[in-house]
């Protein structure tokens, strides 16, 4: 990549969406309602206080939508959202926001969203969350399988046929169990049938165009959006970007070899800070303990509660945020060095288990994924693709394989072609990606930026963490915040726009007491594991 210079002043900009000043109890639609079409929502959505202490402004209400939207006067379902109002008297319109997953909620990131941003922008829009279709409070909510990941599992890396066998059998159970409980909703939870849904969110908040803010999986459906109704898009901010051209299963496999990079940052962070976690200084052999941890677990589960794959799911969050190493490194430090398990039970408590959200936020990540694309039927090429993988990158790579198995027996259906999200027909779109990205690899962000044509792409150089704005980073916000402002972009020449320097990673500190509380650590709680 050709490295520039990071600071807005020192970059050519150009300017999208100049803003127009309306009063400040303006509605948004008061100057651009849409006329209305046989399917547009006739109902604008009643608010209601559902303020917490931490978002003492935000408000809640519902929407109903078509089930399938190629008949809108069929069956109904509802979605439920959030708003912070604007107060400036200066109107930018609303600003949908979506944390990814798929399956996350977004109900409270448009209260962090808007007490994050700068006092100004944020006081312009009117920033607004939904929980997408089959998603916590919107009507109904999946859950496939209660408790599908309850301790213990089958070891994850299928070492026996007994083993892969569990582990099949697991999966199809899953997909049986969504095919039995939701055989009329499945069809429609999918990427597109949510991009609908956004567009009905916009008619009922009777905007002409909409802002739209995404994380991770939220990026996709930003990118989707805005192919969908480029002429209905004002501002586009996708963060930690889905490469659209891998959708779903060459996408997992590239997670894959991302982790396992993030897996051997976290190990050669442990070995620098030896004086602390007592593990060495080398990082290879301190990679060498973690998966003998590994191997002793299979063999014997800390607390009859995390085996082998329950250890994974421990450590795969530090793979989306380092800001969890120094709680995760003290868990491992306490198993290697003295077999105590205890602080590896309540590592696994807090990062690995999954609760009932959970639950609902897997079973709509798997209705989405096995329903946006085709993937692979046969067993034998599953178990070829992921044995040549996990040879070069054994962390993340069986346990992401049966994560995503229910796809291999997913209820029949002609899967639709992933929409090609080349686009020139948008105002400019800022992108955000950072280069050691496990989620969502690097390459993903460059991709977007060449099909996107009117697209800037803004970097974090070494930056390894899973959604970078509002995250602590200046430089990035400061981009952000610029585009939010008055549509400003940074222009460059080659791969990257602008080139911020990454977040330094933490310091060792008391993480026995509880895990961190940072800013990020607080929006990476609200994005979720697992994009």
């Amino acid at each position: 990549m050709k490295k520039r210079a990071a600071a807005l002043c020192g970059a050519a900009a150009v300017v999208a969406g100049m803003v127009t000043g309306v009063p400040a109890d303006a509605s948004a639609g008061s100057a651009s309602a849409p006329r209305t079409t046989p399917n547009a929502p006739t109902v604008r959505p009643a608010w209601k206080k559902c303020a917490t202490s931490a978002y003492p402004t935000l408000q809640c209400a519902s929407l109903k939508v078509p089930l399938d939207h190629a008949h809108p006067r069929g069956k109904q379902i509802t979605l439920a959202l959030s708003r912070v109002p604007h107060t400036a008297k200066t109107y930018q319109g609303p600003l949908l926001v979506n944390p990814g997953g798929p399956g996350g909620s977004g109900l409270t990131l448009a209260g962090y969203v808007a007490s994050s941003l700068p006092k100004k922008p944020a006081a312009q829009y009117d920033v607004i969350g939904f929980d997408p279709r089959g998603v916590g409070a919107s009507k109904p909510a999946l859950d496939c399988a209660p408790k599908h990941f309850a301790p213990l599992r089958p070891d994850s890396l299928p070492t026996s046929r007994a083993l892969e066998q569990a582990n099949l059998d697991r999966a199809a159970a899953f997909a049986r169990a969504c095919a039995t409980k939701y055989a009329d909703v499945l069809p429609h939870i999918d990427t597109v049938s949510v991009v609908r849904d956004m567009d009905a969110i916009r008619r009922a908040l009777g905007a002409k165009k909409i802002n739209y803010f995404g994380y991770s999986y939220g990026t996709y459906l930003g990118a989707v959006y805005a192919k969908l109704y480029p002429h209905r898009v004002r501002r586009v901010v996708l963060d930690s970007v889905v490469d659209p051209t891998g959708v779903w299963y060459d996408d997992n496999i590239q997670q894959d070899y991302a982790f396992n990079d993030r897996h051997l940052a976290f190990t050669a962070w442990v070995a620098k800070y030896d004086a602390t976690y007592k593990l060495g200084t080398d990082p290879a052999k301190v990679e060498a303990k973690w998966y003998a941890m590994r191997a002793a677990l299979a063999r014997k589960p800390a607390g009859g509660k995390v085996g082998a794959a329950e250890l994974e799911d421990t450590f795969v969050p530090g793979g989306y945020f380092n800001g969890y190493w120094p709680y995760l490194a003290e868990a491992f430090a306490a198993y290697a060095n003295g077999g105590n398990g205890d602080p590896l039970v309540k590592a696994y408590e807090h990062f690995g288990a999954v609760d009932a959200a959970g639950d609902n936020g897997y079973s709509v990540y798997t209705a989405v994924q096995c329903r946006d694309a085709a993937w692979p039927r046969d067993w034998n090429q599953w178990r070829r693709d992921n044995w040549d993988v996990y040879a070069k990158a054994p962390f993340m790579t069986w346990n992401n394989a049966w994560y995503n198995a229910p796809c291999a027996f997913w209820p029949a259906s002609t899967a639709p072609q992933p929409v090609d999200i080349s686009n020139s027909a948008v105002p400019p779109v800022l992108l955000f990606q950072a280069t050691g990205d496990a989620a969502t690899p690097h390459e993903g962000g460059v991709t977007v930026h060449r099909l996107i044509g009117n697209s800037s792409l803004v970097v974090e150089d070494g930056g390894g963490n899973h959604g970078i704005t509002l995250s602590g980073n200046a430089c990035l916000d400061q981009h952000l915040t610029a585009y939010l402002t008055d549509g400003t972009v940074p222009r460059g020449e080659g791969e990257a726009d602008a080139v911020c320097e990454r977040t330094p990673d933490p310091e060792p500190q008391a993480a026995k007491s509880a895990p961190p509380s940072s800013r990020g650590a607080t929006l990476h709680g609200l994005l979720g594991f697992r994009s």
